[in-house]
This record gives C-alpha cells, sequence and structure tokens, in this order.
C-alpha cells in the first residue's frame, strides 16, 4: 500500500532528481557563482551555460548536470525537455594540509581544499494546495 501512496504522490507533485559528485579537487568558492547561474534554468540553457564556460568548476557542474539528466531518463522515466534546474550548490568538502618549506627552518600550510557539487533537477509541477 505504501508503495501505490507514493507512486500517486509522484504523479500529482512532480518529482525532482538528484546527482552528487563528491570530493572535487576544486576550491568550493571558485564553482559556487557558476552554480548560482544555472539555477531556474532549463536543463538546455544550463549545459549551454557550463559547456561555454572554460573554468574547471563548468567542467565538473556539466558532468553532474549530465548524470542528473541521465538519472532523470533512466530511473524516473522523466523527459530531459521538460527538466529545470532547480538547486545546484557546491559544498565544502574536506582539506588537505601540505606545508611549503620557507626560510630559517620554518614552515607555511597549504590548503589543498576539495568540495562536494549537487545538482537537483525537477520536472517544473508545481504542488497543488488541498485548500483548494
Amino acid at each position: 500500500m505504501a508503495h501505490e501512496e507514493s507512486a500517486w504522490h509522484e504523479q500529482e507533485f512532480g518529482m525532482d532528481v538528484t546527482a552528487i559528485t563528491k570530493f572535487v579537487r576544486l576550491s568550493s568558492t571558485k564553482a559556487r557563482d557558476l552554480a548560482r547561474r544555472i539555477q531556474g534554468m532549463s536543463v538546455a540553457e544550463a549545459l549551454k551555460v557550463v559547456d561555454f564556460s572554460e573554468r574547471k568548476g563548468a567542467t565538473v557542474l556539466g558532468k553532474t548536470l549530465k548524470s542528473a539528466i541521465a538519472n532523470a531518463e533512466n530511473n524516473s522515466n522523466l523527459s530531459a525537455d521538460d527538466l529545470v534546474v532547480k538547486l545546484a550548490v557546491v559544498d565544502q568538502g574536506p582539506s588537505t594540509r601540505r606545508y611549503w618549506s620557507r626560510a630559517r627552518g620554518m614552515v607555511r600550510p597549504i590548503m589543498r581544499r576539495s568540495s562536494h557539487v549537487r545538482v537537483i533537477l525537477s520536472d517544473g509541477k508545481e504542488p497543488v494546495s488541498e485548500e483548494e
């Protein structure tokens, strides 16, 4: 019975599809502006923006976006033409510490930052309130 209710829920309220790329060797601040830019766009527009950007964050966001599209088509039977980027987030991951030798036997730390990229696609259907 619970399985039937979830299928009904998906039909009426739309569906969200997620793709996550973890431990990317990229500082999260360098990719956040591009992630903010593609939010709210259709999938085709977001792919164009990502493909024509030359930044390293664009390649990572593009791969994650294409993975989310594949998840939507193969797992949820959704058409890529109807999908919209609901959320694109670049979170901070763990940092590895390296050290740089300096004068007089001292060292300076180097933070090698990593990040987690998450893209959530929606089919654009708005939830219907029960009050109306």
